[in-house]
Order: C-alpha cells, then sequence, then structure tokens
C-alpha cells in the first residue's frame, strides 16, 4: 500500500482504514513505518522487509497469511515495488493463493509527471540513475537516445554530475522536481544546455530528494528525418521494380545527390544483375 512521500496529510483515507485494520505490517524500515503508526494511533507488530530481507521473510509472512492474518506492506515512501522493495513478496503471495489488493496512494513519478507538463505521451521510468562507471555513461546514453520522455530519480550530491550528462540534450526540456509534497519543494522546467547553471546557482538546488523528467525529443519532420540507407542500398531496392531513369530520379529527390551519378551507379547495380522492372536500353537517354 501506498504511503505519504513527504506530507503526511497525502495518506488516503483508504490507506488509514487498511493499517487500522491489519494484523501484521512489514515494512521497508520499521522505525519509519513505526513513526507513522504513531501518527494515526495505531500499534501494530512490525516485520522488517527490506531488500536484503525481502526473500528471507516471505515464508514467514506467507504463514500468517496462511493463518488468517491481514498483512500490510509499506515502503518508506511512495508506492512499494516501484524503485523499491516489494514485488517478491507480491509475487509469492499471489503464486501461495493469497489474495493481493493494491492501495493506491502517493507516488513520486506520477507527481513529477503531473506536475512537469512535459509529458502528454508515453514516458519511461528508470528507476535510479547508476552511481558511477560504464553502467552511469549507458544510463545516460540511454535516456539521450530515446524519442520518449524519460523519468528517474537522482542523488543529490550527483546532481552536478546529472546536469552536465544531460546538457547533451541541448534544448530538449527537463523538469526538476525537488522534495515532492515537502516543506521545500520546488519544481523547475528549463533547457536541459542550462542545468548545469541551474544547480550551481545556489547550495540548495543540490540537497534533498529529486525526481527528473526529461521531455520528449522534438518530433521530426518527414522532410528534415535523415535517410536511414545508404545510397546503393536504396538503388538497389528501387531498380527491380521501375527504370533505371526513374530509380536514379526518386533517388537524387531523397538524397540530394546528383541525379547523372546516381543513374551510372543505378545501370552499373542493373548490369550487376539486379532484376529488371522494364527492359533498360530506353533508359540510357536520361538526361
Amino acid at each position: 500500500m501506498a504511503t505519504p512521500i513527504g506530507n503526511v496529510a497525502d495518506l488516503s483515507l483508504r490507506s488509514l482504514a487498511i493499517l487500522q485494520l491489519a494484523d501484521t505490517v512489514a515494512a521497508e524500515d520499521t522505525r519509519v513505518a513505526g513513526q507513522l503508526l504513531a501518527r494515526i494511533g495505531a500499534r501494530k507488530p512490525l516485520v522488517a522487509c527490506d531488500a536484503h530481507r525481502e526473500t528471507q521473510v516471505i515464508p514467514q509472512l506467507l504463514a500468517r497469511l496462511a493463518a488468517g492474518e491481514r498483512v500490510a506492506y509499506v515502503s518508506d515512501a511512495g508506492t512499494p515495488a516501484i524503485s523499491d522493495p516489494g514485488a517478491r513478496l507480491v509475487d509469492a503471495a499471489r503464486t501461495a493463493g493469497h489474495r493481493v489488493v493494491p492501495i493506491p496512494g502517493a507516488s513520486s513519478v506520477a507527481a513529477a509527471v503531473s506536475a512537469s507538463g512535459l509529458v502528454d505521451g508515453p514516458f519511461r521510468f528508470a528507476g535510479f540513475a547508476p552511481s558511477k562507471g560504464a553502467e552511469r555513461e549507458r544510463f545516460f546514453a540511454g535516456l539521450l537516445g530515446a524519442g520518449e520522455a524519460q523519468v528517474f530519480f537522482e542523488a543529490p550530491h550527483r546532481m552536478a554530475d546529472c546536469a552536465a550528462q544531460l546538457a547533451g540534450a541541448g534544448a530538449r526540456r527537463v523538469s526538476v522536481c525537488r522534495e515532492l509534497t515537502k516543506q521545500f519543494e520546488q519544481i523547475e522546467t528549463l533547457a536541459a544546455s542550462a542545468l548545469p547553471g541551474w544547480v550551481a546557482a545556489g547550495a540548495h538546488h543540490a540537497q534533498g530528494e529529486f525526481v527528473l523528467v526529461l521531455g520528449p525529443a522534438a518530433a521530426q519532420t518527414e522532410a528534415a528525418r535523415p535517410l536511414t540507407m545508404d545510397t546503393d542500398t536504396l538503388l538497389a531496392r528501387l531498380v527491380p521494380f521501375m527504370p533505371v531513369k526513374e530509380a536514379a530520379k526518386l533517388a537524387a529527390e531523397l538524397t540530394g545527390e546528383a541525379r547523372k551519378a546516381l543513374y551510372e551507379r543505378a545501370l552499373a547495380l542493373r548490369a550487376a544483375g539486379a532484376p529488371a522492372g522494364t527492359d533498360g536500353a530506353a533508359d540510357r537517354h536520361a538526361d
């Protein structure tokens, strides 16, 4: 079940009722869960179920479910199993035949996307940016190479490096969502090229919890979209289905190369054995 990502008032009425009804609360961090339960006046047995212990405690939790207990699972903040533990527990519970009931609520991903104004179509959630090395380089290369919007988490002490990586996106816009739902919440949308300057402009720009939304790449028009095959391949595709003269003319329009040169290359392809769309004799009178 989802818990607040900062503002405790975001705990839904349904979540409040579930926590009151639960016989046991499994938690990513029992201290964090204990504080939440104390604020709503609920005293419940707590079972630690973080990323390192999830597999080990699953049998215990399944036994509780088999005995008829109601078990609620909470991560530290937001929705479990979204860059948080929980997926293995859910899978095991379903496999064992127990009913799993999602209790939706706060999600920093959804909050950032909705507040960015950059996403009106598909987007990809990439999780946490890797901390270093080749894995981190591949991560940012993947973000910049994708056409759809990208959403990811970044640690505050790596924001300067993150900004330098994203600057390569140029005019593509980025929303930096810092401390969502908390007292010092900040959402800034700017060109990716301006991000390093923004991070350097204030010490607090590299403090707190960050969700970043990289907007989609600008759509290319058909006229501006680069040709993705070499000219010989293009001619080889055209020659079997039309006269050499017409194939050269069309290839010239698509590539911008000289028509006469393309005509000679098309003739060579035809002579090399490309199936003829028509008899090629008359094609030698191309202008």
